[in-house]
């Protein structure tokens, strides 16, 4: 079942798992690193213990030793938090790499709710240097701040 999961969501050689576990040892887990590894998927991993299982079974082990929980037992508190950190450094620069960024903006985004399209219309304002009302015509025209940019300033290296 785990490579079922595993397999559908990865589409090639540049693709990466990244196995997550406060702990180390979730079976689910390196289970889940070992097939990857099988069928030579480079894989990671994030734990919160030294020389744990599924640092084991990662080419790219991160461990983050932020030492036990106020209340035990609870690992969203440190063990979650340092996780996500480590995960929105990776997830920003996968984007960086990826080019969907222009400068400091992640121009790529998906414009799925109002208030990314609005995030979307003020780069475009930025940028173009138009009213905002201009910004929401051309993005509705073009469906994507990229377009816009690279449609209306044709100078833009993206």
């Amino acid at each position: 079942m785990i490579f079922n999961n595993i397999n559908k969501n990865v589409n090639g050689s540049l693709d990466v798992v990244i196995g997550i576990a406060a702990s180390g040892n979730t079976p689910y887990v390196i289970g889940g690193l070992k097939k990857a590894r099988e069928n030579n998927i480079i894989t990671g991993s994030i734990s919160c213990n030294s020389e744990s299982l599924i640092s084991k079974e990662a080419d790219y082990p991160i461990e983050l030793i932020v030492g036990p929980e106020f209340l035990t037992g609870s690992t969203r508190m440190k063990a979650g938090t340092s996780q996500k950190l480590v995960l929105n450094m990776i997830s920003t620069s996968v984007m960086i790499k990826l080019g969907r960024i222009y400068g400091n903006k992640m121009i790529d985004m998906q414009l799925s709710n109002k208030k990314l399209v609005q995030r979307g219309v003020e780069m475009i304002v930025e940028e173009l240097h138009i009213d905002e009302k201009m910004a929401l015509e051309l993005l509705k025209k073009h469906k994507s701040v990229r377009a816009v940019l690279l449609a209306e300033n044709k100078n833009l290296e993206i």
